[in-house]
């Protein structure tokens, strides 16, 4: 019969390792998880590979131990825990107490006596033994029944080597317990335990090897010479101290029972409570503590399944008693410019009908009967991506009208820090539904199936359990909303954004396809051109495009400085390409390749291609839930990455029209919305002083900055004011300001110090955020949204500095990004309001493009300014300039 097994984990050694081996790692709430997330990998880890019947772990305590005692300066050096990985520690002591794992503990005692005790006790009761650790000196414990496993974490990778007698032997010479000699003799600085003076770790392992311990060394003592035997000689109480400091004592008085430490079922509730605190998604389905309920919900829901206009026109009445719409709409593989193939909607607290086009009822028939419920303003509309529905019923004819609460976009205020805001994650998060994802029953990848494919009982029940949460979603975040002061930031400037938006993308951007497809042969003869000037000036023809054929061209054919090497060889990146400017003709020539490839591909025939044939337009998609600053963003295509610091990335702008002659574009940019908005925040008097006054402010900073009358301010002096004013709004430091200006990072420090020592309330403001950003783990806008920075608290100074930019760039960001949001709601009301053909069709960073019909102009730009510079009221005014041009390039 096989012998019981017993695993022992060194509590603190493997958090530890965990916490230096694993990269920051919080909770949306700035929570650091990262040593819990390590310990439990490793844990985990083990208990699979090695099936033990028994498990336990130990832990130091804070009270001194019997070696402090015999030696004061023990551990005297070690640093205080950080409190990144203090925070951590009892909530780990949480977990396995919900695992139901024995923790022991013993104060006068490191964990380590404890390992050593419970090893002892296995050896008397012939139970196998495995220690996990991080630490060495446990080697001193192995034997023929106890087997160590050394673990080591680096870059979330964890390494183990596994000793028993045998091993320790083989690698070091030694037995496990000469082991403890050999630390007599080297000492342990990490322990601060002195070892001989002189005596290294090679010289302790070749006496230990050669006199098989401490003792015996002394008992021979005159068969050694040299320095080697004064040091020991001088030093033999330090010896045996030593020794005795790093001996792990084996027989602690502590109370062990093996049937204690059985592996037992873990508390699945509090485990999973502890989770989703933690936001250990990978671990809650590895434990299967979400056991997927029952597709077909609770015996109290009643699920409809509604496949005749006769059921569908009762849905119909009992929405309109309710006057409430709580809904989700359902597309081929769930893409946005599919038709909606399926409806669900709450029909009451447990009762849920699901419409399924995919059955005798017509979709054109169907549709027609629901949308007097859509497009019924006094029917109050709940759902999760309303935007995407406002573009998918369009599609149907239908205006949807009545938005009454998005989740996807209530849960991106409550926490604007997640990848994803599918409806699975946020049902799970709110409101503890686990529904299955589409995912989960649509699968993925090659192997994915459209909702036509799957059985009809799956979609109906899982349809029916996902609306029917929504209202409680809706309840939870709601009253979030209102604790934290963000419900004007969502009913009065998110929500109706959401109608914003969509119309932009269903409206769309012209763009004149002949004049694009002739602007990328352009490109082609000029990338063409510029290969064969590269190819003369190497002396040879290679794949510009691969890293290692250029890197043999620069660095080894030409012999240029190398700048930075990689793993695979030499870097030829966009950083050492500027780093090389000057050095040779070709250098210039590879970024200009560069930028046309980058051109030709990604804009004028990636433009091209997404240019909808029916409409000649671009129609490009505006999320709301990307962003953590709260800004827009646009994909498929990003009309916000359009390159302009180029003259030819400027030229693509000239593709974007209006959409016929009787319409021209109105540019609406905002003049240093978030300089602005800096004034008001940090109430710096100079600087609300100089916008009041209209002054340049680049040109007073310049001034200021270096001491001269604003009248003798040179352009360059202007351009490098300019770039203190944004840099300093984005927390700018001397070295990136050094970079960017092309000066000595003493210049850079003693244009910021200049700048600081003229407008201190901003240098004041600065300090203060970053402080508040630590005490509550959050800043906010003035309009009260949220950004958490983790960072904050990291241990690693270059993040923790990133995390001090975030403060102090985040209010003010954010809050431009607020104003822009609620000039974009204004505009597009008043524009609606009067009745009026133009249209909003796209916003830019601070700009906003309206596309105007010339009949409207005067009256269009009344309204724009009006909206954009009352967006909201702050103590310096907002300046909008107003361009208009047939292209997006002549109104600039």
């Amino acid at each position: 019969m096989d012998k019981k097994k017993l695993m022992i984990v060194d509590g603190n050694s493997i958090l530890n390792r965990a916490f230096y081996g694993i990269q920051f790692l919080s909770n949306s709430e700035g929570l650091y998880t990262n040593a819990i997330y390590g310990f439990l990998n490793i844990l985990f880890k083990y208990m699979e590979e090695e099936k033990p019947d028994y498990i336990c772990v130990a832990f130091d305590m804070k009270a001194p131990t019997f070696r402090h005692k015999e030696y004061e300066q023990y551990k005297a050096h070690r640093k205080k825990m950080p409190d990144e990985l203090a925070v951590q520690l009892p909530i780990m002591k949480q977990i396995l107490a919900a695992m139901n794992i024995t923790v022991i503990e013993k104060e006068g005692y490191e964990a380590d006596d404890i390992i050593g005790t419970v090893s002892h006790r296995c050896e008397e009761n012939d139970i196998q033994c495995i220690i996990v650790t991080g630490d060495r000196d446990s080697l001193q414990l192995a034997s023929c029944t106890t087997r160590i496993k050394l673990t080591t974490t680096s870059k979330g990778v964890t390494k183990t080597e596994d000793y028993d007698e045998a091993e320790v032997f083989k690698k070091y010479g030694v037995t496990p317990r000469q082991f403890i000699d050999v630390k007599g003799l080297m000492g342990d600085p990490s322990d601060n335990i002195p070892g001989v003076p002189g005596i290294g770790e090679k010289t302790a392992f070749s006496l230990i090897q050669q006199y098989k311990s401490i003792e015996n060394i002394y008992e021979n003592i005159e068969e050694l010479n040299g320095r080697k035997k004064q040091a020991l000689v001088e030093n033999r109480e330090i010896a045996f101290l030593s020794k005795k400091l790093a001996t792990i004592d084996r027989d602690v008085p502590i109370d062990i029972r093996f049937e204690d430490c059985r592996i037992k079922d873990y508390n699945r509730e509090e485990l999973l409570s502890i989770f989703r605190k933690l936001e250990f998604n990978s671990f809650i389905k590895k434990l299967g503590l979400e056991e997927v309920k029952n597709i077909t919900g609770t015996a109290e829901e009643e699920h409809q399944h509604i496949t005749s206009m006769e059921m569908l026109k009762k849905v119909v009445e009992t929405v309109i008693h309710k006057k409430e719409l709580t809904y989700l709409l359902y597309t081929q593989n769930m893409q946005a410019d599919y038709p909606v193939i399926a409806i669900s909607i709450a029909l009451g607290p447990s009762q849920a009908a699901y419409i399924d086009f995919n059955s005798d009822l017509k979709p054109d028939e169907a549709m027609a009967v629901l949308k007097p419920i859509f497009e019924d303003e006094n029917i109050r509309k709940i759902g999760h991506n309303i935007k995407d529905d406002i573009v998918l019923l369009n599609q149907h004819g239908i205006k949807l009208k009545g938005i009454f609460f998005d989740t996807m976009i209530a849960s991106y205020i409550m926490n604007p820090s997640r990848s994803s805001y599918a409806i699975d994650q946020v049902l799970r998060e709110w409101v503890g539904e686990n529904i299955p994802s589409m995912e989960d029953i649509l699968g993925k990848g090659r192997n994915r199936i459209s909702l036509y494919e799957i059985d009809k009982e799956t979609a109906v029940h899982m349809g029916c359990r996902q609306v029917l949460a929504l209202p409680k979603v809706f309840n939870a975040i709601d009253a979030k909303l209102e604790e934290y002061g963000q419900k004007k930031l969502y009913y009065e400037v998110e929500l109706p954004l959401v109608e914003v938006l969509a119309d932009m993308q269903i409206i769309g951007f012209k763009v004149d396809r002949e004049k694009l497809r002739q602007f990328s042969l352009m490109l082609d003869e000029r990338i063409n051109e510029v290969t064969g000037k590269i190819y003369a000036l190497a002396g040879e023809e290679f794949n510009i495009n691969s890293t290692k054929q250029l890197g043999v061209i620069l660095f080894d054919k030409l012999g240029l400085p190398v700048v930075k090497k990689t793993k695979t060889g030499y870097s030829t990146d966009v950083e050492v390409l500027e780093k090389l400017k000057g050095k040779h003709e070709i250098i210039s020539l590879l970024i200009e390749y560069r930028q046309l490839v980058k051109l030709k591909s990604t804009y004028a025939d990636g433009l091209l291609n997404v240019i909808n044939p029916q409409t000649g337009k671009i129609h490009s998609s505006f999320n709301q839930t990307v962003t953590v600053t709260g800004r827009i963003s646009s994909t498929e295509p990003n009309l916000q990455n359009i390159p302009i610091k180029l003259e030819l990335g400027r030229e693509i702008r000239k593709m974007f029209i209006a959409s016929s002659d009787e319409y021209v574009l109105l540019d609406a940019d905002y003049s240093q919305i978030e300089l602005r908005v800096l004034a008001h925040i940090s109430d710096d008097p100079n600087m609300i002083e100089a916008f009041n006054k209209n002054e340049d402010i680049h040109k007073r900073t310049a001034s200021q900055v270096f001491g001269v009358p604003i009248e003798e301010v040179t352009p360059a002096m202007r351009g490098r004011a300019k770039a203190v004013n944004f840099g300093i709004v984005y927390g700018i430091g001397d070295f990136s300001l050094a970079q960017d200006l092309g000066i000595t990072r003493k210049e850079a420090k003693q244009y910021i110090d200049n700048y600081f020592s003229k407008y201190s309330k901003v240098h004041q403001y600065m300090t203060d955020i970053v402080e508040l950003g630590k005490k509550q783990g959050y800043v906010t806008t003035l309009l009260n949204r949220r950004r958490y920075i983790p960072e904050l608290q990291a241990k690693s100074f270059v993040t923790r500095s990133f995390g001090e930019r975030i403060a102090m760039n985040t209010p003010i960001q954010g809050t431009a990004a607020d104003i822009i949001k609620i000039a974009m709601v204004n505009v597009y009301r008043e524009l609606k309001r009067r009745n009026l053909k133009s249209r909003l069709i796209l916003q830019v960073h601070d700009e906003l493009i309206v596309e105007t019909h010339k009949s409207e102009l005067e009256e269009v730009k009344e309204i724009v300014r009006k909206q954009m510079e009352q967006a909201m009221q702050l103590k310096v005014p907002l300046v909008v300039d107003l361009n208009t041009g047939d292209s997006w390039y002549d109104a600039k």
